[in-house]
């Protein structure tokens, strides 16, 4: 009795964590695609517009909706399958070095440089 408790405890903390990894990596490569997708957004809004536009003959009422509905699509499936690869893989978000704004830790303090810094540096230090 003591074994099946404990198999069915370690299966529940088995999926919740692959559960808790699977949303992470979801919301990590959707930022990544915000961010460093965003130059790559007037690239697929000129190609998505030029389809519109040929579909438009094709279907008059819904060119628009079924171009942005597709780009959207594969982005969504794109993310979706990205994530449950990597969770598969049992490659977790707190193992990524280049992750820790993820996690709110800060490896380094930059001290910042003002352009007036040579004349006035010495009279705050001072």
């Amino acid at each position: 009795m003591v074994s099946i408790q404990h198999n069915q405890s370690l299966w529940h903390h088995d999926s919740l964590t692959h559960t808790k990894s699977f949303l992470l990596w979801s919301f990590t490569l959707a930022v990544c695609l915000l961010v460093v997708g965003f130059p790559m957004l007037v690239l697929v809004a000129t190609v998505t517009a030029l389809a519109a536009i040929v579909l438009q003959s094709l279907l008059p009422m819904s060119a628009v909706l079924v171009v942005v509905g597709t780009v959207t699509g594969f982005h969504v499936l794109g993310i979706f399958l990205g994530a449950a690869i990597l969770t598969a893989k049992g490659v977790h978000p707190d193992e990524v070095r280049w992750l820790h704004w993820l996690h709110g830790n800060t490896t380094e303090q930059t001290q910042p440089v003002y352009a007036a810094c040579p004349l006035t540096c010495d009279l705050v230090h001072s």
